[in-house]
């Protein structure tokens, strides 16, 4: 069989056909490289017609970063999938799904451990950069809790995947008018490998202080 056995071509081609065939044009600058790196993510050109966003994402991240505010994912699958050597040295995303205390949260408040997580935010979620790929009730708890009067992060990334809830999720981020940076893709598609890779062109290329 004939295949492409250069990595680098394979990159290169790769990023070439999105800007062939995706339909950038009426995306601001900022946030291109999030939309490709998106695409990239998930093979699909035309997951620029379910795409959303809300100001300025990519500054909105690096500014956070920048301060040293914290990135909070949904589950391990983001986290793993945030590139390390395009953030500052030692800095490390956090994923609370995991903790001790979780499950017994999630019993009390009668939710999910996904929603039940994003209570061990809340002392700094102000500022801080959130990231959903998975979970639709980690960003339904998330909307709850800000639009009680909760802290409010600096930018939110979602393109939680699914069947149950996950459109209904994306689409009420994109209509709560939280004067929040953010950027997701509406409907069913989405995944970790794509909310990770929209944080990852936020960083790339960026000289930390």
């Amino acid at each position: 069989m004939d295949w492409l056995r250069d990595p680098q071509a394979i990159y290169k081609e790769s990023f070439a056909t999105i800007e062939r065939e995706a339909a950038l044009e009426h995306f601001p600058a900022a946030l291109r490289a999030v939309v490709v790196r998106m695409i990239h993510a998930c093979g699909m050109v035309d997951l620029t017609t379910d795409i959303r966003w809300f100001g300025d994402v990519a500054s909105a991240v690096g500014n956070a970063i920048s301060a040293r505010k914290p990135i909070f994912c949904d589950c391990e699958m983001v986290r793993s999938g945030i590139i390390r050597r395009f953030l500052p040295e030692g800095f490390e995303p956090t994923c609370t799904l995991n903790q001790p205390s979780v499950p017994t949260l999630a019993k009390q408040m009668q939710t999910t451990r996904s929603a039940a997580a994003v209570e061990l935010w809340k002392d700094e979620l102000e500022g801080a950069v959130v990231v959903v790929g998975n979970a639709p009730t980690t960003l339904f708890h998330l909307l709850e809790l800000i639009e009680r009067g909760g802290p409010k992060p600096a930018a939110i990334i979602a393109t939680p995947v699914g069947f149950v809830g996950a459109a209904e999720s994306k689409q009420a981020l994109a209509d709560a008018n939280l004067n929040i940076p953010f950027v997701t893709v509406l409907g069913r598609r989405g995944g970790s490998a794509m909310a990770s890779a929209a944080l990852n062109a936020t960083t790339i290329g960026r000289e930390w202080s």
